[in-house]
């Protein structure tokens, strides 16, 4: 690790935004046309692959028809979760594309094509929400209110925002090419909400890193500590909502699944204590897990502090 990672020219930057334009124009859908296109949801669909949900491997006690209502729930809390992320990451991106208003006009392009993809994304999650809802008992309470998160997150330096942005960007990367791309059994409408988000995400991620790297470039080592200590808040943060949420589904679950019989207090903690688990997982640790987070951040940070950041991950198991 370094104490800061040099900005790069830009002469080798403009062109990655180039690109990012370029493959914004290829690769642009429509969610009624090429995502929806008139499917439901029906009433037995998987919505996640099983290595994500962690539910074969901790709650064998369930009968397949209780843990496939569980991987129902948390794949509706997947999607929404992502539509509550991107409310943030939309207001941050148009922030930082102040910088290029009188400058660079192509990375401004590429921010304002970003920016209106996050926008088209927390539509298309608002959508699937009803989808699934139709098809669900009633009850399922999403807990995290967007704008108040957002809000919270925002009031943290940029470079802990940007960072926890691309962090979660990559984290789209990793589930769709490793695990819904390649489970058959997923919804086919599920998986294609998933498709051709990553489609798009993976611009962004490109974007993420540009402007992670520009705004670190600003900092002195003082600021960048500083920063590093709000980047461990929101993960904190994070793991605050996900500590909630999966409180909220289980409750749910506890409340509608198939099977009768009575769950014992025991086995309730342990299908709240499955879905934290998976929650961390999918949002936190797989992130921080992916080998070009890793460099990104490795390479922004001293050894020092990201011992602390280590540590503090370390608690969240």
């Amino acid at each position: 690790m370094q104490s800061a990672q040099a900005m790069p020219s830009a002469a080798t930057v403009s062109p990655r935004y180039a690109r990012c334009i370029e493959n914004s124009k290829r690769i642009r859908w429509d969610i009624d046309r090429d995502v929806i296109r008139q499917r439901e949801f029906g009433a037995a669909d998987k919505f996640l692959p099983d290595g994500m949900t962690l539910l074969e491997e901790r709650l064998a006690f369930l009968s397949p028809g209780e843990r496939r209502f569980l991987n129902r729930i948390q794949g509706r809390t997947y999607a929404n979760m992502f539509g509550l992320i991107e409310r943030f990451i939309g207001a941050k991106m148009l922030e930082v594309s102040r910088d290029h208003w009188l400058g660079d006009q192509v990375a401004l392009e590429a921010l304002v094509r970003f920016t209106d993809e996050e926008l088209k994304h927390q539509e298309l999650f608002r959508r699937i929400e009803g989808l699934a809802a139709r098809c669900m008992p009633a009850g399922y309470l999403f807990v995290p209110e967007p704008n108040t998160v957002a809000q919270l997150v925002l009031g943290k330096s940029t470079w802990a925002v940007l960072a926890l942005t691309c962090d979660v960007e990559l984290v789209t990367q990793v589930h769709y090419r490793e695990s819904i791309a390649v489970d058959a059994e997923i919804s086919p409408l599920f998986k294609d909400v998933f498709l051709f988000h990553w489609k798009e995400e993976s611009q962004h991620a490109v974007l993420d890193e540009l402007e992670w790297q520009r705004e670190d470039a600003k900092l002195t080592p003082e600021e960048r500590d500083a920063a590093v200590d709000d980047l461990i808040a929101l993960v904190a943060g994070v793991d605050g909502l996900l500590q909630l949420q999966a409180q909220a589904d289980c409750t749910y679950f506890v409340a509608n699944k198939p099977q009768a019989g009575v769950l014992d207090a025991a086995e309730v903690e342990a299908v709240r204590n499955a879905l934290l688990a998976a929650y961390r997982w999918q949002y936190i640790h797989s992130g921080v897990a992916q080998a070009r987070f890793g460099e990104l951040l490795g390479g922004l940070i001293t050894p020092p502090q990201g011992q602390r950041i280590q540590v503090a991950l370390a608690g969240l198991q």
